[in-house]
């Protein structure tokens, strides 16, 4: 070894630590506790004197516990605010570095891959990677009277990551229920299943015979969380404690998270190694490696596998320049079985192959601590391979939805660092073409692949319209539920109406119309959130919602939907005003404390109060704002044509104050509506601007004195409604035309089919007719 450069990196020391509630000796161990114990472990593994090889530890690294994996976790009994130093800290290791890594199971691999480059290049020389999860302790001790209290505050820098969850999760996702990674997999399952044309029995037993082997591993692994040896058909059949969870799977074939588990790895530079004195028969060497992300979920073209996972392994083993049938060794993450088939299928892997498929047990069996899984896995190869000096090792490590797969193959053979190509087969991977996809989707479509979800009563399903476009939708339908149970529903025809809350799916149109029966435009006898008074041809419609500002929640946007609705419908009605009940707010917009309780919060296709997004607002609409105009208020006030504003009102969009943005057309709308500079200060430091002001800018089209903004909004409506209301409407058409277009001139030669239609109307003739007989006009609104 004596030709390798000082600065190759070598994993020298791995370390496991585990407990289980129902063992004689339980201790309740914290995350931290359980990391800093297997820490200590790799320590120990390195066969050198633990506290030299901590002195010497410049960067640590930690997994990220599921705990602070999401936005919307929680830490029950508390946390360390920071994981990384909280472990080093309890080794005796100070490090310069410290980092906390993105949320995934990729992120143990993808550390290693990172952290062996840094050393190749002189930025570091010993690193610790260590993660661990408490999870079963954590629900275990939660309600006690005397539970611990996990929270640690530690100094230092830290290089927080953040959470990594781009692409992974949007708001299609969370209106259809498919945040919980078990109905996302089972998604690619169904379509596995489905493309190798397998029936649901037979696919079962597949399933059940590619983990059986795992149980065995993990029957004879100290660390496994479930070290229970069962067969293919307990796995696939389903009992009470074998309960059917989102279909294809049941409670058996999918990761186990009530885990107590840690691992480490510590990587050094042969340099370090040799000073500190690690035996080399313990150096276990990074022969080749990748780190590659799949395209979002809708986009991808075939559903039914993972072409990134499958790039990344061959890109690791062609660096280590081995074949599949090289490898002694070989874990692929297994949170669900597709993860493994994907693999399979690309490498030409026999699920049954005698090497087996899992060094630890995986995911439902040897446990699934959160993102720190393939630490375990790494960990488990580096022993197995110092066993054969000479074999190779693969470890797969997967992370979100099929989504990031890092691959890494190892060997105690010496070699020298590598760099690898993975920006460049990125490249290759994002160049790919996306399947477009439709926000709402209405109409038939055929059944791509589905899922469902038993504990809910529910379905998620995606298919594609007959125009080839992919959707996302779900179901609690009864009589669809059972079709998606029985035999191949994939392939079928189904229909799909789009709505605010979201898309629905049924077999057929009839009962789509059974279930939402189609409701023509029309006014009810009364309304539970807004007022609504009619007089003559204007319409008046009052945001009934004073306690609370007049913000606006579901059932409130759904009646204001409804309304407008009924105005764009309504011949006789010619001009319609919006205000809000009281004299301190027009609207406050979204309802955050109806959000805040946990309600799903959801907007009509039409958009906030049924107007800002909908496609078109034919007939004239004046907002009388009374007070604050904020946020969603602000927004509908952007999307009316005339605003006449109370001398004492206040427009503002201050969502950037409470996490969120104004994605109901203010970003759009305000900045061509005022001048941009402005806008951009009232966006992004939340600012309020007064009525005058905003007059000042054109926002306003009129200011009322104070208590006077519906009287004056009045005043203005009397005066549109002695014009034409076919001129008026034609006017509108005619403005919104002209906003496509970049060149004023090129605008105003534009020939509008609206002026056509009006220059044929019997206000055409009717108006002219008038003014030349000194008479009032008699309109006729054709």
């Amino acid at each position: 070894m004596t030709s390798l450069d000082h600065r190759t990196p070598v994993l020298v020391g791995v370390g496991q630590a585990s407990e289980r509630i129902d063992d004689p000796g339980y201790r309740g161990l914290s995350a931290v506790e359980l990391a800093a114990a297997a820490a200590r472990d790799a320590l120990a593994d390195t066969g050198a004197d633990p506290g030299d090889i901590a002195s010497a530890v410049d960067t640590v690294a930690g997994i990220r516990q599921f705990e602070i994996s999401t936005p919307i976790s929680h830490s029950p009994l508390g946390r360390s605010d920071n994981f990384p130093r909280s472990v080093a800290n309890r080794i005796g290791a100070a490090p310069a570095r410290a980092i906390l890594e993105v949320t995934g199971g990729q992120s143990p691999q993808h550390l290693v891959t990172e952290l062996a480059g840094t050393i190749a290049a002189g930025g570091a020389e010993v690193a610790l990677i260590a993660g661990a999860e408490a999870i079963s302790t954590v629900r275990h001790l939660q309600q006690a009277d005397d539970k611990p209290d996990f929270t640690e505050h530690v100094d230092g820098d830290l290089e927080d990551r953040g959470f990594g969850l781009k692409g992974l999760a949007n708001r299609q996702m969370l209106a259809h229920g498919l945040l919980e990674p078990t109905s996302q997999y089972a998604l690619f399952e169904n379509a596995r299943r489905a493309r190798l044309g397998l029936s649901r029995e037979d696919y079962a037993l597949a399933m059940g015979e590619l983990f059986a082997p795992f149980t065995a591993v993990a029957a004879a692994n100290p660390h496994a969380a479930a070290p229970v040896r069962r067969d293919a058909r307990e796995l696939a059949t389903p009992t009470e404690r074998n309960r059917p969870i989102a279909d294809p799977y049941t409670r058996f074939l999918i990761a186990r998270e009530q885990v107590n588990q840690g691992a480490a790895v510590l990587l050094m530079s042969v340099g370090a190694a040799r000073r500190l004195g690690v035996p080399e028969d313990k150096w276990v060497f990074l022969h080749g490696h990748a780190d590659l992300e799949e395209q979002p979920l809708l986009e991808r073209e075939d559903l039914s596998g993972s072409p990134a996972a499958v790039l990344a392994v061959r890109h690791a083993l062609d660096l280590a320049g081995i074949g599949v049938g090289d490898l002694a060794t070989i874990d692929l993450y297994s949170c669900f079985p597709v993860a493994v088939f994907a693999v399979c299928d690309g490498l030409g892997l026999a699920p049954d192959d005698p090497r087996g498929l899992t060094v630890t047990g995986g995911l439902p069996f040897f446990g699934g601590p959160g993102n720190n899984y393939s630490t375990h896995a790494i960990a488990e190869t580096v022993v197995r391979l110092r066993a054969q000096p000479g074999a190779f090792g693969l470890v797969g490590a997967n992370g979100g939805m099929l989504s990031k797969y890092s691959a890494g193959v190892y060997s105690t053979t010496p070699a020298p660092w590598r760099p690898g190509r993975s920006a460049e087969l990125q490249a290759e991977l994002d160049a790919r073409p996306a399947v477009p996809t439709a926000v709402h989707p209405d109409g038939w479509a055929t059944l791509e692949t589905y899922t469902v979800q038993h504990a809910a009563g529910s379905a998620v399903v995606i298919g594609r319209l007959d125009d080839g476009r992919r959707f996302l939708a779900s179901t609690k339908d009864e009589e669809t539920l059972g079709r998606l149970l029985d035999g191949e529903p994939i392939g079928s025809k189904i229909h799909v109406r789009s709505f605010g809350f979201g898309n629905r799916v049924t077999m057929t149109a009839e009962r789509m119309d059974e279930l939402f029966p189609p409701r023509s435009p029309g006014f009810r006898d009364d309304y539970e959130h807004i007022l609504v008074r009619r007089d003559g041809h204007l319409l008046e419609v009052t945001i009934n919602r004073p306690d609370s500002r007049n913000s606006l929640h579901p059932p409130a946007n759904a009646e204001l939907d409804e309304v407008f609705d009924a105005y764009f419908a309504d011949p006789d009605l010619w001009v319609a005003i919006i205000t809000g009940a009281g004299d301190k707010a027009f609207s406050a917009g979204n309802d955050l404390v109806y959000s805040a309780s946990g309600k799903p919060m959801w907007v009509p296709k039409n958009g906030f109060a049924g107007l800002t997004s909908r496609e078109s607002l034919p007939k004239p609409v004046i907002a009388a704002v009374n007070g604050f105009a904020l946020g969603g208020g602000c927004e509908i006030a952007l999307a009316c044509h005339l605003v006449v504003a109370d001398e004492t009102a206040q427009f503002g969009l201050p969502e950037v104050r409470v996490g969120l943005v104004a994605a109901a057309g203010g970003l759009v709308r305000l900045p061509r509506a005022i001048p941009a500079k402005v806008a951009g200060d009232v966006i992004l430091t939340g600012r309020r601007l007064s009525a005058a002001e905003a007059e000042s800018y054109g926002l306003v089209s009129r200011v009322a004195p104070a208590g006077q903004a519906l009287a004056v909004a009045r005043e203005v409506a009397a005066a549109i409604l002695e014009g034409s209301p076919t001129s008026v409407r034609t006017s509108l058409r005619i403005m919104a035309e002209a906003d496509g277009f970049a060149d004023t001139v090129e605008a105003v030669r534009h020939p509008s089919p609206a002026l056509d239609e009006l220059l044929v109307s019997q206000d055409a003739f009717e108006g002219p007719a008038a003014f030349a007989q000194k008479r009032k006009p008699v309109w006729r609104n054709r």
